[in-house]
């Protein structure tokens, strides 16, 4: 099957919702694509706004084109190379992050409604005995 090597991804639309990126802490040995090394602090990233701006464009893309198609299109457009496989990677610990997150606010709402039940019920509680006060005097 042959394929057209000259064909590129559309460019994306200028979207006008802007995201506020915030330097993370490094905690790899590799810098992940959108951040730089500070200079002043070795262990602090610094973002890089229009990588990550353009990572933000091409996880739209993932959902038409292949990984490579876009690791492309996203090395062409940054200047900096990523492989078909850290986009990959990248974008399935992203989701993976978002599940989880997503999982702990269910469960911490519903241990909140659970505990409010269950001090329901205490309150509720008929021939409960004072607290302090022993048993036969009153």
């Amino acid at each position: 099957m042959k394929t057209n090597r000259n064909w590129t991804l559309p460019k994306p639309e200028e979207t006008e919702d802007g995201y506020n990126w915030k330097p993370v802490v490094r905690v790899g040995r590799t810098i992940p694509f959108g951040y730089r090394q500070s200079e002043e602090d070795r262990d602090l990233l610094l973002p890089i706004v229009e990588e990550l701006e353009l990572l933000e464009k091409a996880k739209k893309f993932i959902r038409q084109y292949s990984y490579r198609q876009v690791a492309n299109w996203l090395s062409t457009q940054s200047g900096r190379n990523i492989s078909h496989v850290g986009l990959m990677k990248r974008i399935r610990i992203e989701q993976k992050r978002k599940t989880e997150a997503s999982t702990q606010r269910y469960l911490a709402q519903r241990y909140k409604e659970a505990l409010q039940k269950a001090q329901d019920l205490e309150a509720k509680v008929t021939g409960r005995r004072e607290e302090g006060i022993p048993t036969g005097q009153t």
